[in-house]
């Protein structure tokens, strides 16, 4: 009883100190500001909960005070049935009345019509909530998973309780919550009253569905459009990847360590530097074409501009991901049963056909999803390469911030979008469901992968080597391009462009940072410093929750958790305007929404890592822990929490990077205190900006190579050697294999 009592104190402090020691309400000037607690008790916007309530009239907050009062009653309660009856009844009753109060009152008094018939007007409305608020919503959260803890929910472990109950309270208010309200927002007109047939026309426009292509029109609608390149993309980016996985792993290629050093480009790289690079090549004033011109009389076109470009600009960005996904399911393939397969009589063509490739079908179908997902999500590369031809991304950004200002048809362009990538992602979950591809099975397996049949290898081995020339000729054109006066019409060398964006002087003894891009610099790398270890947490905790624990319930949680990945950044970026722009959650334009946004866009990422690296810690270590009375928060802390330090680094390499090239999402959502790198340089290329736009990626990319090549000096890398690597390809005399080692 006395370690229950504890912790409910200490929850109850936290509702105290929400209730009577922070403001209720947002602070205009920021909470971290503390302006406010010179105002404290008599400005009303500073003013606590309590002097709400009894001060400024607002009397519906009195609920939320019962609800703390009805908590504090439990405390002294000693039957076990009645205590957790009531805590649970306190929790559900004050995150019901916050959520409700928040939906139901606005700025003006009441939003709902049937509220100000039951309880009649309001004399004054409620600005958004503050940190009093948020803090008692969690307090409440807390309580309720104390209540279930004690009726025994999850063996009454109050931590693991609490760790789920807060996992879903946080998802649903930056995933759910914010998808709802681009829903809700698509069935609005300007001033909020409902309008279904505005939602009609914006869904019908034929400018979204038009099929005028497939009768001689020159165009498809957007629609279409953007459902045919994923799909193209999707399936070149998957075959390449394959292609690049089998040069990698059933040849001798002289160059591996090279194919995957290019497999990083892509992370390092802001999404449409890409399109910048080809622009560069093949754009009218591009060396290509003005080449073609000079020696062959080839008139300078705009073939780029278009689907076209798009397209080579998102294969050439998403085939080291296919890469980097499916070589190790093409090095899981098991070598016995190749083997078995050529001693019942088949050819090395009918082995890979029928056998091997098979066994690749999760990695070929995750590859094809990762794409499909990536190209419909891809916001800078249409914007550089486009041209007239839109997708749903780029129209959605010029619905909300172009001369359109329609949110209306932007929440209709994103729920199409993200039925497109929901749809993908339930396909690809149904068609590996009830399947078995597992070929490790524990078992010794010394043999070796057949060699590739000689005309698929002289089939990838023609694809690989010129993509390769043609992916390291497109980034040398990236890191050449900054040093360009103006390319095509000035190719004078000179670092102007890095001048104007990097400068520093020495003013008063001081260094003065006077770049035009060092502000969107740092305040880059602060957000990625606060979001990364947010996102490795919440990943990592979610990833103990579902291999650990056992519920009901479990493998909907996970589908939920893991649904986040399929939605494009575009839309998170458009759903999180509508719901957090106005009471009850107010975030706009301050840093929390950029730090919400990259939580919760990259936490899937963290959990597939943390489900990966705990499956193979075995169950005993968490149970001798267990066994020896420790609580589960410490048997994390102490047994768990090492064993995954190279997981949680990766997790928190990967959420740094990925904070820090995110365009798609973060474009809607800066602000002029918060603009983000990679939003400036979407400004710089719509200003035709593109050497200092250049000079800003090129440096983006070494601070992300710095940033990895530290990792692994951190952490090493753990390898698997095989001499025997090849049938018919190893040395002769080697050993089949060697014992695992750590570089």
């Amino acid at each position: 009883m006395s370690n229950r009592n504890r912790r409910l104190d200490f929850a109850l402090a936290l509702g105290a100190a929400a209730m009577i020691l922070l403001p209720w309400y947002r602070i205009e000037r920021g909470f971290f500001s503390f302006s406010w607690i010179a105002e404290f008790l008599t400005d009303a916007a500073a003013v606590p909960a309590v002097a709400q309530i009894f001060g400024q009239g607002r009397w519906w907050l009195l609920a939320a005070l019962f609800a703390v009062v009805l908590a504090a009653v439990a405390r002294f309660v000693t039957d076990p049935e009645r205590r957790s009856r009531l805590l649970v009844s306190a929790g559900a009753v004050g995150i019901g009345f916050l959520a409700l109060q928040g939906l139901a009152i606005g700025l003006t008094g009441w939003n709902w019509s049937i509220s100000e018939t039951i309880f009649g007007p309001l004399r004054d409305g409620q600005p958004s909530m503050g940190a009093g608020a948020v803090l008692l919503a969690v307090t409440f959260v807390l309580i309720l998973s104390f209540g279930l803890a004690e009726r025994g929910v999850m063996k009454g472990d109050a931590f693991v309780t609490a760790t789920i109950s807060l996992l879903i309270f946080l998802v649903t208010v930056f995933v759910f919550y914010p998808i709802a309200s681009m829903f809700i927002a698509a069935f609005q007109d300007f001033d909020g009253s409902v309008n279904f047939s505005g939602f009609t026309r914006n869904f019908l426009d034929p400018s979204i569905w038009s099929l005028d292509c497939l009768a001689g029109g020159t165009r498809c609608g957007i629609a279409w459009r953007t459902l045919w390149l994923a799909i193209m993309t999707a399936s070149a980016s998957t075959l390449l990847g394959l292609a690049f996985a089998l040069v990698a792993t059933r040849t001798h290629f002289p160059f591996k360590k090279g194919l995957r050093l290019l497999t990083i480009l892509p992370i390092i790289t802001p999404p449409f530097v890409i399109g910048l690079a080809l622009t560069l090549l093949f754009g009218r004033a591009g060396i290509v074409t003005q080449g073609l011109s000079g020696f062959f009389g080839i008139e300078p076109s705009r073939w780029l501009y278009g689907l076209t470009g798009i397209w080579i600009a998102q294969v050439l960005s998403f085939t080291p991901i296919s890469f980097l996904v499916l070589i190790g399911v093409v090095e899981g393939v098991s070598p016995s049963m190749e083997e078995a397969s050529q001693t019942l009589r088949a050819n090395r063509w009918r082995t890979f056909w029928r056998v091997s490739l098979p066994l690749m079908k999760p990695g070929l179908a995750n590859a094809f999803l990762i794409g499909f997902i990536e190209s419909m999500a891809d916001f800078g590369n249409p914007l550089v390469l486009g041209g007239s031809h839109g997708v749903l991304s780029t129209e959605i950004f010029f619905a909300v911030v172009g001369s359109q200002n329609d949110p209306a048809r932007a929440a209709v362009l994103a729920m199409i979008l993200l039925g497109f990538t929901l749809s993908a992602f339930l396909a690809q979950r149904l068609w590996l469901a009830g399947k078995n591809f597992a070929t490790v099975t524990g078992k010794g397996d010394s043999g070796a992968n057949i060699a590739l049949p000689r005309p698929l290898s002289v089939a990838v081995h023609a694809v690989v080597i010129p993509w390769m020339i043609f992916t390291l000729v497109v980034y040398g054109m990236i890191l050449v391009g900054g040093f360009v006066k103006t390319w095509g019409l000035d190719n004078t060398l000179t670092i102007d462009h890095y001048a104007r964006a990097f400068s520093v002087t020495v003013r008063d003894g001081a260094l003065v940072w006077t770049g035009v891009a060092w502000n969107s610099f740092w305040t880059t790398m602060k957000i990625a410093l606060i979001a990364a270890p947010l996102t490795a947490a919440v990943g990592l905790a979610t990833a103990y929750i579902i291999v650990r624990q056992r519920f009901a319930g479990r493998e909907l949680f996970e589908f939920a958790l893991m649904m986040s990945f399929a939605i494009p950044g575009t839309v998170i970026g458009i759903s999180y305007i509508m719901a957090f722009n106005l009471p009850p959650l107010e975030m706009t334009g301050t840093a929390l929404i950029l730090v919400a946004c990259f939580v919760f866009r990259n936490m899937p990422v963290g959990v597939r890592g943390g489900i990966a690296a705990m499956s193979q810690l075995d169950r005993s270590l968490d149970e001798a822990s267990m066994t020896l009375k420790a609580t589960s928060f410490r048997t994390i802390r102490k047994i768990i929490m090492p064993l995954l330090r190279p997981a949680i680094t990766a997790a928190l390499v990967y959420s740094f990077v990925r904070a820090i090239t995110s365009v798609s999402a973060v474009v809607f959502l800066v602000s002029a205190q918060y603009n983000m790198a990679t939003s400036y340089i979407v400004g710089l290329v719509e200003n035709g900006e593109y050497g200092v736009a250049i000079a800003y990626s090129s440096m983006l990319i070494v601070v992300m190579i710095a940033v990895i090549a530290g990792f692994q000096l951190l952490v090493g890398e753990r390898r698997l050697r095989r001499e025997n690597r090849v049938a018919g390809l190893a040395r002769p005399n080697a050993p089949a294999l060697t014992q695992e080692k750590a570089a």
